[in-house]
């Protein structure tokens, strides 16, 4: 029986990319906590520019490529 590998975990002030419910859609956050069941709490850009946090899920956070800000 394989074991699953567990979802990355973040820690705070980290930069992720968030993957939605759209597979096509992609986005730069910022990690801001942790929350319950799973959940990440995240910063990022809104469509008025704005800052705005959302509650993700951990499993859609994936880690930025290293050489994005090189």
């Amino acid at each position: 029986m394989s074991k699953k590998p567990s979802p990355w975990l973040p820690p705070a002030g980290a930069l992720a990319s968030y993957r939605g419910r759209s597979l096509r859609s992609m986005r730069n956050v910022r990690v801001v906590a942790e929350a319950s069941a799973g959940r990440m709490v995240v910063e990022a850009i809104g469509k008025q520019g704005v800052p705005v946090r959302l509650t993700v899920k951990r499993e859609n956070l994936s880690p930025m490529q290293p050489d994005l800000f090189d």
